[in-house]
């Protein structure tokens, strides 16, 4: 259920984002600038469900309700009953945004009736905004400057999610004795990752040098998880069907993370996980995640000119990368994360693994 707060009693910051989790991911950093901005204020966001109940765990947010319900349904028709929910966030409410695409102007004028303050109303991918990073894009809807590239923009998982993380890795079998790496071969569309054949080698040289890799299967990942594991003569434990915020927890568990351009790769970056992204087809200068805790790994350029040519293109030389390159930086990467510190540490000897 959605975390329910006396809107009459508080003034508000209202945000509408209707997106998967990765896009709303990379919201992240703009929601984090309209906390400072408006430190007395509560924040409702108006998004998916798993992905709102994660930030408000995590406190990026204080409430949320879900854009399928129907006061949500109701503002992008044009109105919106005065007993619900989001009409009484919105009685309170000193700014309205909304990341979507608005061309008749429905809702902002829907926002202004319900007694939103300011409304600041449109689509991160309109061709009037300037700013290269996704990330960018949405603080440049707020009239905010650019994040650090130096800098992560990350958020903290509370101890309960890390600790149900661990429990879920106790559970499936991996041992926090030996470095935990996890592995996520998909990405929802193959042609964004590296062959079945290649994640398996890896896996296998990281089984040989006393590391544990533990893949994970997303709702899309069922083919590229099969095509790994028949090219590996000791399956890993394969974590598959978790929560969203079950998952945050074993990332955060996790020495290094490995994945593609995707949903999950983002959730490891926000987390603050070491981070090794492989690179395809799409924009790395705009959709990759950054940080001094993640590295994106890319072959050669790529020179599709659109997702069509990206379909048809049976080399990937974006994609050719090497087993031992990717080897040599999880070793780099695993250099930098001291299991003997830190809360996981301690939450490992409340809620031992193996």
């Amino acid at each position: 259920m959605p975390r329910l707060i006396d809107a009459s009693m508080t003034r508000t910051i209202v945000m509408i984002h209707p997106g998967s989790l990765g896009d709303v991911l990379l919201a992240v950093p703009a929601m984090q600038r309209l906390r400072k901005r408006f430190p007395q204020h509560r924040l409702l966001l108006c998004a998916q469900k798993p992905i709102s109940e994660l930030l408000v765990d995590c406190r990026v947010i204080d409430g949320w309700m879900s854009v399928q319900q129907q006061s949500c349904a109701e503002l992008f028709a044009g109105s919106i009953a005065p007993d619900s929910e989001l009409s009484a966030w919105l009685t309170g409410c000193d700014l309205a945004v909304g990341w979507i695409k608005d061309e008749e102007g429905v809702v902002a004028a829907t926002l202004r009736k319900q007694g939103a303050g300011e409304v600041l109303v449109g689509s991160p991918f309109a061709s009037s905004i300037r700013a290269r990073h996704q990330s960018d894009r949405f603080l440049e809807t707020l009239g905010e400057l650019p994040a650090d590239r130096s800098v992560s923009m990350t958020f903290q998982l509370p101890d309960h999610l890390i600790a149900h993380g661990l429990a879920c890795l106790r559970d499936a079998g991996g041992c926090v004795d030996r470095t935990l790496i996890l592995l996520h071969p998909g990405s929802g569309s193959r042609h964004k990752c590296v062959s079945p054949k290649l994640m398996a080698e890896v896996i296998e040289r990281l089984q040989k040098e006393s590391a544990e890799p533990i893949m994970l299967e997303g709702p899309a990942d069922g083919e590229a998880v099969a095509g790994v594991l028949q090219h590996v003569s000791m399956k890993p434990v394969l974590l598959r069907g978790l929560a969203l915020g079950t998952l945050a927890g074993v990332l955060a568990s996790t020495g290094l993370f490995v994945g593609h351009d995707s949903g999950i790769t983002h959730l490891a970056a926000s987390l603050g996980v070491n981070c090794i992204a492989l690179w395809g087809p799409t924009d790395l200068e705009r959709w990759a995640p950054f940080g001094p805790h993640v590295t994106v790994m890319r072959g050669a350029p790529c020179r599709c000119a659109d997702w069509q040519t990206v379909t048809l293109c049976l080399e990937k030389p974006c994609l050719r990368l090497s087993a031992e390159d990717i080897l040599a930086l999880c070793r780099t990467r695993l250099k930098s994360c001291n299991p003997s510190k830190g809360l996981t540490a301690r939450l490992v000897s409340d809620y031992p693994v193996c």
